[in-house]
């Protein structure tokens, strides 16, 4: 396994910044394999057992959460005038490097990867890995057989650019709620193409990404880490090895 700093390694397991890392290893809280380690600059393999105040914790290079998003949120690492999504966990993540996986439109709810593992996110979000956005969309008016096979055929949107065909299904009896399954993310994708049948989108959730889907007991605007079986699916998806 390879080695990192042992002040980057407690900034991971602590989930706290390298300066507040180097306090916690200075004061002597940290034991790695048992023994106090007081250098700041010490040298570790990420496979040996390091305790934090007594407690052995595990080592993560990167961070993966999900999040419920609410609305009015925007999908983006800082703003200076605007309440991001990253800012919703930097009180328990403080990591510089944190960003959302690809974006929500404001007012879009739902599922959102925010990580630092800038690979991982590359890969989600490049239209060539082919990796589904399953969205739940509530329209102002109830979707025709005509409409949902257009929409599943592939639309042209009103500036010329053309969107692959999309898996789309009815969810509610009044035909108004439907499931929409993309492979890209064109911006304001979903909104537009319902656009193009003469609809508009009065709600819009995201629900699942690649095999990853919302957890139903996730209120809006509460997270969780990513799970090691939730992770590894979606790796075997992207042929990424862990």
């Amino acid at each position: 396994m390879p080695e990192e700093r042992l002040d980057k390694v407690v900034a991971s397991i602590c989930r706290v910044s390298r300066s507040d890392a180097r306090k916690i290893i200075r004061s002597g809280r940290v034991r790695v394999l048992g023994s106090i380690v007081t250098d700041i600059g010490f040298k570790t393999d990420t496979a040996n057992t390091v305790a934090v105040d007594g407690t052995e914790q595990g080592y993560s290079k990167f961070v993966y959460i999900m999040l419920n998003k609410p609305a009015g949120i925007i999908s983006a690492s800082n703003d200076k005038s605007r309440k991001t999504v990253v800012d919703i966990v930097s009180g328990s993540y403080r990591r510089n490097a944190l960003f959302p996986v690809g974006r929500l439109d404001k007012d879009t709810t739902g599922l959102l990867i925010i990580t630092d593992d800038g690979d991982f996110g590359h890969r989600v979000i490049s239209p060539k890995s082919m990796i589904e956005k399953e969205y739940t969309a509530v329209v102002d008016k109830p979707l025709t057989d005509g409409d949902i096979e257009k929409l599943r055929c592939g639309v042209t949107l009103a500036d010329g650019t053309k969107c692959r065909p999309a898996k789309v299904y009815t969810v509610s009896d009044d035909r108004r709620t439907v499931g929409i399954v993309l492979t890209e993310g064109k911006y304001h994708e979903i909104k537009r193409m319902l656009g193009t049948v003469g609809a508009g989108v009065n709600e819009l959730k995201r629900i699942r990404i690649g095999n990853i889907l919302l957890d139903d007991s996730l209120d809006i605007g509460m997270y969780r880490e990513l799970t090691t079986n939730e992770l590894s699916d979606m790796w075997k998806l992207l042929k990424i090895m862990p």
